[in-house]
């Protein structure tokens, strides 16, 4: 492989590192820079290799094998001949003491393994940054595997419970009863720190007719982020209609059957700023949104007064912990939020992203888990 190519595979790889990060995989840059020191020493171009390396050096808990299998079926696309299956176990080392010299990789691989991993995944890279509007149905059906292996965390934040800890301050309670087991002698100081947990995070997701061309797959982003995170969605139109429990099935296409049967205002007109004071009236209040991350995923158009949405806008920004704006027309060229609803909403918006590409909402997450936008 020439220099150019292998700078267009190291490219590859590191967007496969990438999307193993937004999955929940923690692919800290030491491990991504392992899993690149472990393919110059095997071959790039070996879909087997960059399976069993990426699985070797990126995952660092059990949890993290059915995200990387998920990831590494959707960025490198469908199972070959000479793809590993998680029930294959990883090959064995041999000793080469009396080889003359490198085995060629021709000599040790199957024709269908030695495919290009740029060739693997090139498409992968380009979709990434496509608009979600202009995909054909194939590319939709590519980007809905790879919407499925999202995860999303709010903010760490610390709570204000107490766990055993090697470092912190010392813990009393536990310090007086060891004490006691040993018969008043001296004992080690017990210590504690207080234990740390993401915030919750709220989507409002727009289902308008101005937002059909998104909305499939901002509400198959908000299926996935919702799996095991306690990520609360509503959908927002001309009603506001909470739709966490809809996104309870484990299948992406059930669930949006679920949620289609339950939304009523498909296409339908924006109140934004009736739903928003819904919302807080509803739920706000209750608390669900206090201290929360809120994301709201709208093109900003409103059919009713601007001026009611920013009053709602600033009750929200008074009760979360941050309000974020994902917009999928930002990216336009020339675009400027002026829009009366978009510029009413601005004011109180801490942070004012992009929403129309896979790679758009790879930054919304990272912004989320308290990134700078």
């Amino acid at each position: 492989m020439g220099r150019e190519g292998t700078v267009d595979a190291s490219a590859v790889l590191v967007g496969f590192a990438r999307a193993l990060r937004t999955a929940g995989v923690d692919a800290a840059p030491d491990r991504v820079q392992a899993f690149l020191g472990a393919l110059g020493l095997l071959d790039p171009g070996a879909r087997s290799d960059v399976y069993w390396a990426g699985r070797l050096t990126l995952c660092g808990s059990q949890d993290d094998l059915e995200r990387y299998e998920r990831v590494f079926a959707a960025y490198f696309g469908t199972k070959t001949q000479g793809t590993p299956t998680r029930s294959t176990p990883p090959p064995r080392l041999r000793l080469a003491v009396r080889d003359a010299g490198p085995v060629p990789p021709t000599a040790t691989r199957a024709p269908e393994d030695a495919v290009p991993t740029a060739t693997l995944a090139s498409s992968t890279d380009v979709l990434r940054h496509r608009d979600f509007a202009g995909l054909t149905a194939a590319e939709r059906e590519q980007l809905r595997r790879l919407l499925a292996a999202f995860r999303l965390r709010g903010e760490v934040r610390r709570s204000a419970r107490r766990h055993p800890a090697r470092r912190g301050s010392v813990d009393p309670g536990r310090t007086v009863r060891e004490m006691l087991r040993r018969g008043g002698e001296p004992a080690r100081l017990r210590l504690h720190a207080r234990a740390e947990r993401p915030r919750r995070v709220v989507l409002l997701v727009d289902v308008s007719g101005s937002m059909a061309p998104y909305a499939d797959a901002l509400l198959r982003f908000a299926h996935a982020a919702s799996h095991g995170t306690g990520t609360e969605v509503f959908t927002i139109g001309t009603r506001l209609t909470r739709v966490t429990r809809e996104l309870t099935h484990r299948d992406p296409d059930t669930a949006m059957a679920a949620l289609a049967a339950a939304v009523p205002d498909w296409r339908g007109g924006t109140r934004l700023g009736e739903m928003l004071r819904g919302f807080l009236d509803r739920w706000g209040r209750r608390g669900m949104a206090r201290g929360a991350v809120v994301v709201v995923l709208s093109d900003g158009w409103e059919r009713g007064d601007p001026a009611l949405l920013a009053a709602q806008m600033r009750r929200l920004h008074r009760l979360a912990h941050r309000v974020i704006w994902a917009n999928p027309r930002k990216a336009r060229p020339g675009y400027a939020p002026l829009a009366g609803g978009m510029a009413a909403a601005l004011p109180s918006v801490d942070a004012f992203v992009e929403g129309h590409s896979l790679a758009a909402l790879e930054r919304l997450a990272a912004v989320v888990r308290g990134a700078d936008p």
